[in-house]
């Protein structure tokens, strides 16, 4: 009987804050004298006591420059389909400039690399930013014109 009546002991009786000073707890309820701290309602956010805070010891990862470069990729098979419904005429320069007129690319877009998945077989004169060499090749091989731009950066 003793064992059971040393666990019913343990366990502690809740502090009821603000009771009275007699209870160790009255008066300011353990909030201090004044400061920000003793007021209702408020809290430091990730504040921890003069500890360097966790969103600082951890380290900052990644890199978003404010003038990136978003190159676009386009698909010799998407050109060839775009030339078919009429949205891209063939004796035209098709330039980064002719495809945001279009809407087939974004404003936001500065270059763009031409791949050849798909099947082509138009005569286009093309200017791009990148080419890879079996496009470079298709495009030669129906008869078309490629120019690269110049790189600055």
């Amino acid at each position: 009987m003793t064992s059971l009546n040393t666990l019913t002991n343990l366990k502690t009786k809740k502090i009821r804050v603000g009771r009275g000073i007699g209870s160790g707890k009255g008066k300011t309820s353990g909030r201090g004298v004044k400061g920000q701290k003793s007021r209702s309602g408020v809290a430091i956010k990730s504040f921890e006591g003069g500890q360097m805070p966790l969103y600082r010891r951890l380290p900052k990862r990644g890199f978003k420059p404010l003038n990136k470069n978003d190159v676009a990729v386009i698909n010799l098979g998407d050109l060839q389909n775009f030339i078919d419904s009429k949205k891209i005429m063939v004796d035209e320069k098709i330039d980064i400039n002719a495809l945001k007129k279009t809407k087939l690319l974004r404003k936001s877009i500065n270059k763009f690399k031409v791949l050849s998945n798909g099947n082509f077989n138009s005569k286009i004169d093309i200017v791009a930013d990148y080419f890879s060499k079996t496009a470079q090749e298709k495009i030669e091989k129906a008869g078309g014109q490629i120019t690269v731009k110049n790189q600055s950066k």
